[in-house]
């Protein structure tokens, strides 16, 4: 399958009602970039594509991350490295099939390669979330040193995509008491209040505002889940956060919010959690 092929097989999966009803929950990106295919699909779609290039022509990159011919064993396929290469994407689904197919790479290197090649690419939630590279396990220094990086870039998405992979990864028994450390340090104030980035009045921020989420709404979320997932997996370590007051006041609520809808928290930690809201 080539990259012109993948986008006809998302073509020909399209359901235009779920098309409208994804775009209503992505309201900062184009609608006519979203074809419309759910999100079972599109993994199914991305392992096709990666196995139907597995026989394909292969490609390597040099240590400077040019890409050349090769017929080596541990490299990437032709067909897969194209379109891994070819940025920006022109949809929404080539943008999910793109971190499906990258979550299957096993090398930690080229995982890592692809998938800071990408993140400057991510312009929403959607292809943020809900991804696992577990490659990038196999080697955890430097994927909590790469973490830490992220967490400190001006690109929201890149910040929420590494606040996600401590939440995935780092939670349970990879836990580490800094890590709330580095999410509650995170600068929501780095990213803008409107939705364009553009410099607007008071009057048309608020009308923005009122209608459509921002980059820092995405930030603030992205936060608010880890905290209160972590008050659900590392009650001792978090609580203080919580108690200390060391979120901005929206992140706070959220935080304590979210941990009373989850079923993980006791009803004696929700009570006191609503006497701190």
């Amino acid at each position: 399958m080539t990259p012109a092929e993948l986008v006809k097989r998302l073509l020909a999966e399209q359901d235009l009602k779920y098309r409208d009803f994804h775009a209503s929950l992505l309201p900062n990106i184009d609608k006519k970039t979203i074809i419309g295919v759910r999100v079972p699909t599109m993994r199914k779609i991305a392992k096709e594509f990666a196995d139907s290039a597995k026989g394909s022509a292969r490609t390597t990159r040099s240590a400077a991350g040019s890409v050349t011919d090769s017929t080596a064993a541990k490299t990437m396929p032709a067909d897969v490295a194209k379109f891994l290469d070819k940025l920006p994407h022109k949809y929404f689904e080539e943008n999910q099939v793109h971190l499906f197919v990258v979550e299957r790479i096993k090398d930690f290197d080229e995982c890592l390669y692809r998938i800071e090649q990408f993140l400057p690419y991510i312009d929403n939630w959607a292809v943020c979330d809900g991804k696992s590279p577990k490659a990038l396990l196999k080697d955890e220094k430097r994927f909590v040193s790469c973490i830490e990086k992220w967490l400190k870039s001006k690109h929201p998405y890149t910040v929420r995509f590494g606040v996600n992979m401590l939440m995935n990864f780092f939670l349970d028994e990879r836990f580490d008491k800094k890590f709330l450390k580095w999410v509650a340090a995170i600068d929501e104030n780095l990213f803008d209040d409107d939705s364009t980035g553009a410099a607007q009045s008071q009057k048309q921020a608020a009308s923005v505002n009122a209608t459509r989420p921002t980059d820092r709404y995405y930030v603030q979320m992205v936060i608010a889940w880890y905290m209160a997932t972590a008050l659900a997996k590392q009650w001792a370590s978090t609580f203080p956060y919580i108690k200390g007051r060391k979120l901005s006041p929206w992140i706070h609520a959220k935080s304590i919010q979210k941990a009373c809808e989850s079923y993980r928290i006791t009803s004696e930690q929700k009570e006191i959690l609503r006497g701190l809201k």
